[in-house]
């Protein structure tokens, strides 16, 4: 067992702290306090590969695997978690749905663009009344000819403001509850689909998270992905390797607050002298930073699962309840540890903090990945 980085891992991982500090980096607190994310920013995310990683090189993606894809999770998101967020939705959920369950037409009409850098990605599973319980959705697909007929609301449907190709489930079937759900691919030109105004939200502000209506959308029997039936099949084996994405952008966000709340520490001075050098800071520190790199390792063992074609998703699951609770309780305590400047916005780590809680809801809450790992587990 080696818990080392090979070389193209780490020179894929310095490749993608540079790109974070020098495009990422400059732009995060703008774009939280405007709440609209940099289409000229997005432009440079997709020339240098950063959304087709672990994609085929025969599609137009980078060849890479799994474990850089995480990497590059960590690197965005210790600048930015709402460009970790456009990046994850794209990658594991949009791209890893055409790729796993696409024709060959499909994958050159669809995926191709997505990963080569012309197009962006959304994923539309979530309604107003269909959250973990993706049964209860109302989206209807009817078929008519040669076309289905989709009627209904997604919500939360991030990078849905600038994207070109939606990938969305709708029940053909609703008698059959799970198993009446399939899976679409839609064009953002056609008719009757419409992207409301930006969900005002509490952190991944600058993230693009709308709702989107489907109203009398004609789609082609080609664009179904899979046969009838098999979209939530689909949208769960989606989420189960988007988890591992969002455990790297935890890690990313925690590992990013702890930099800042560090460099903090070691120049302001109390009672004569620096924080840093009291041994309660020295603690705390040192506690944080355990907890990071646990999240980290788990993080990365189920990667090289997925990249190894193992049952990785109770793996995934653990991965993503631990890093998303650490992040959050790692941004807490940097807060304290900046006292009152910590929670300005003049620094970046209140930004941190609101960003964190996401990450214990989206792709999952983690009651949902509690109910995957003791599931896993054959306990009941």
């Amino acid at each position: 067992m080696d818990f080392k980085l090979s070389k193209t891992h780490l020179l894929q991982q310095e490749m993608f702290r540079r790109f974070a500090e020098n495009e990422i980096k400059p732009l995060a607190e703008e774009m939280d306090e405007t709440e609209v994310y940099s289409l000229e920013l997005l432009a440079k995310m997709h020339k240098y590969g950063l959304m087709g990683i672990p994609f085929s090189k025969e599609y137009g993606g980078v060849g890479g695997d799994y474990l850089a894809y995480a990497l590059c999770m960590e690197e965005v998101s210790k600048m930015d978690a709402s460009s970790g967020i456009t990046i994850s939705v794209h990658t594991s959920l949009a791209c890893s749905c055409i790729d796993s369950f696409g024709t060959e037409e499909q994958k050159q009409k669809y995926l191709r663009p997505l990963v080569d850098g012309s197009k962006t990605g959304c994923y539309g599973l979530t309604e107003p009344n269909a959250g973990s319980d993706a049964a209860g959705q109302q989206t209807k697909a009817v078929l008519d000819g040669d076309s289905y007929i989709i009627n209904g609301t997604k919500i939360f449907t991030t990078n849905s403001g600038f994207a070109d190709i939606f990938v969305m489930f709708a029940m053909t079937d609703k008698s059959l509850g799970t198993k009446g759900i399939s899976a679409f691919i839609v064009e953002k030109e056609m008719p009757g689909l419409k992207v409301g105004q930006n969900i005002k939200r509490m952190g991944i502000r600058a993230a693009s998270n709308c709702e989107v209506s489907y109203e009398n959308v004609r789609v082609p029997v080609e664009n179904r992905l899979g046969k009838e039936g098999d979209g939530f099949k689909i949208a769960m084996k989606a989420l189960d390797a988007g988890r591992i994405g969002i455990a790297a952008q935890a890690v990313g966000i925690a590992q990013g607050a702890l930099n800042e709340a560090i460099k903090y520490v070691k120049e302001r001075k109390q009672f004569g002298k620096r924080i840093s050098s009291f041994q309660n800071t020295q603690f705390k520190i040192a506690e944080l930073q355990t907890n990071i790199d646990a999240a980290r390792l788990m993080t990365w063992r189920a990667a090289s699962m997925k990249d190894n074609k193992e049952n990785f998703g109770p793996a995934a699951a653990m991965a993503k309840l631990f890093a998303s609770k650490m992040a959050n309780d790692v941004c807490r305590d940097c807060v304290q540890l900046m006292g009152g400047y910590g929670y300005c916005r003049e620094y970046p780590i209140e930004r941190a903090l609101r960003d964190a809680k996401i990450t214990e809801i989206y792709e999952g809450t983690s009651e949902v990945m509690k109910m995957v790992i003791s599931g896993s587990m054959k306990i009941f």
